[in-house]
């Protein structure tokens, strides 16, 4: 018997398991455990993977792990004929290079531009659509790879915008930055919202309801043909922090997720068409943001690009002493180093010109180039 057979739940039945990617290294190091098939690479990126926490749901929900060595396994798989097909797609999943997305090479920074009175960190700065087209712009010109165009606040409590007034919001911005070559995402949860927004030239969808918000968002996303976040969030803004309860919440999120993508692929849009994002701080407490972040890389099992949007978020400044949104740069960088360090594909930022530098440095050091 394998060590790690002893992880499954006894009775007949499919066992659903968990790989979360660990002992990571990069530079020379990882691409030398790769050439010996002591590791894998992380997404495709400079950070190869060692071991796997092998983790697996019992029947009453709880969760049990244990880690293993690449290898290891690779020799589990080939002694469990039952598992071996969903083990090794997973690991090929994990491994998968995220090469680019609407043109832009991952991984990548993502710029918010909020165009609404009331968002959390920066509500108010551009609700003139000037301003945030010029906000908009100054990210592009800073190395965002993206710019993410809201016009209804999802912070917790936010009250709901009318649809009409959300146009009014958005679109001149959209259309605007398009024109300037700009590639625009839209982040909403009305289909009224993306049709339009993708007809002023917006390239890419980023809804907070994973394209379950409303009922028309699948198709509008499919005819178009465009590519979409879909994220996790427990509840609704005006109460997902009310109580937000789970079983574990790392699997919970990624069982979400993974439901939304094979939904999706029933109605013809196909998985290379999406990215997902744990959603943070969506129906989330500080220490359910800490799980996930701690595990973001779980979800490269998903075969998809993985954003995480931390940026300036509330548990960064309860963990700083009660910081401000604005003075949360120092948390909100070492948070999306560190998810990048995991396999993140995008990082959605509000202080692009930082995280760029950050990511730039990062990446020299993970890939150990030299002059």
């Amino acid at each position: 018997m394998h060590p790690l057979d002893e992880l499954l739940p006894p009775g007949p039945g499919r066992q659903e398991f968990y790989l979360l990617p660990t002992g990571l290294e990069t530079g020379r190091a990882a691409r030398a455990l790769t050439a010996a098939g002591l590791a894998r690479p992380l997404a495709g990126g400079p950070t190869a993977f060692t071991t796997v926490e092998v983790a697996v749901r019992g029947p009453a929900g709880a969760v049990r792990s244990q880690p293993a060595p690449v290898a290891a396994l690779a020799a589990w798989a080939a002694e469990r004929p039952d598992l071996a097909p969903r083990l090794t797609a997973t690991l090929d999943a994990i491994a998968a290079p995220r090469a680019s997305l609407c043109g832009a090479a991952l991984p990548a920074v993502m710029g918010i531009v909020n165009v609404t009175p009331d968002s959390f960190s920066d509500g108010g700065d551009r609700f003139e659509a000037a301003a945030a087209v010029e906000a908009g712009l100054a990210m592009a010109a800073a190395g965002a790879a993206f710019v993410d165009v809201g016009g209804e606040s999802t912070r917790p409590g936010a009250e709901p915008v009318a649809e009409a007034e959300e146009l009014r919001r958005v679109l001149p911005v959209v259309e605007r930055l398009a024109a300037a070559g700009v590639r625009v995402s839209v982040d909403t949860r009305r289909a009224a919202v993306m049709r339009a927004a993708l007809a002023a030239g917006a390239a890419l969808v980023n809804d907070v309801t994973a394209l379950a918000g409303d009922a028309e968002s699948a198709e509008i996303v499919r005819t178009a043909g465009c590519p979409a976040v879909l994220m996790h969030m427990q509840g609704e803004p005006r109460t997902m922090q009310a109580a937000p309860r789970y079983g574990s919440v790392l699997h919970d999120v990624h069982d979400y997720l993974a439901g939304r993508l094979a939904d999706l692929a029933a109605a013809a849009l196909p998985r290379a068409r999406f990215v997902v994002d744990p959603g943070i701080g969506f129906g989330k407490t500080l220490a359910h943001n800490l799980e996930i972040l701690g595990g973001v890389g779980l979800y490269l099992g998903l075969g998809v690009p993985v954003m995480v949007g931390l940026s300036r978020k509330g548990f960064i400044g309860r963990l700083g002493g009660g910081a401000a949104a604005r003075d949360r740069l120092g948390g909100s960088l070492a948070g999306a180093l560190w998810a990048l360090q995991r396999g993140a594909s995008i990082l959605r930022v509000h202080d692009v010109p930082e995280t760029v530098q950050a990511v730039a440095l990062w990446r020299a050091m993970a890939e150990e180039k030299t002059a």
